[in-house]
């Protein structure tokens, strides 16, 4: 039995998501960021200090993903990392002046790859794409804890 593409919402839902990265990556390299060292910046951007753990489950990644992105963003001069002051086996995470030196223009770019993709849907018709969006995605995630 052949599945349609164009009404399987996995496969609408990844090729929408690889083109939106495809754009924002474009337009976050010039401040020399990768997709997953912005997502984690923009938590890090809203509450600095965050540790390894607490950012993996905001932006709902692997260990082993968040940990190479951190060496990465160290690696870069985006962060740096100091003892947690009340768990010796974590480390909190912080931005560098550079990582603020950045904030200003990656969520201008982020702001208008949105507008791009959005582009040509009523408002009202952007608010209830949202929705849905992040209703699904809670769906999703709801699944996912019931199983583990």
């Amino acid at each position: 039995m052949e599945m349609e593409k164009t009404k399987s919402a996995g496969y609408l839902a990844n090729h929408m998501a690889r083109l939106f990265a495809s754009g924002l990556q474009a337009r976050i390299k010039p401040l020399g960021l990768a997709p997953a060292q912005f997502m984690t910046l923009l938590e890090l951007w809203n509450r600095d200090g965050l540790t390894q753990k607490e950012l993996v489950v905001l932006l709902d990644v692997e260990q082993a993903t968040m940990a190479n992105t951190i060496r990465r963003m160290e690696r870069d001069g985006l962060i740096e990392r100091k003892a947690h002051p009340k768990d010796g086996r974590a480390q909190s995470i912080f931005l560098t002046e550079k990582a603020r030196q950045v904030e200003a223009d990656a969520v201008i770019a982020a702001k208008t790859q949105n507008a791009e993709a959005l582009e040509g849907l009523a408002h009202a018709e952007r608010t209830q794409f949202l929705d849905l969006m992040s209703r699904v995605i809670t769906n999703m995630r709801d699944r996912a804890s019931e199983k583990s």
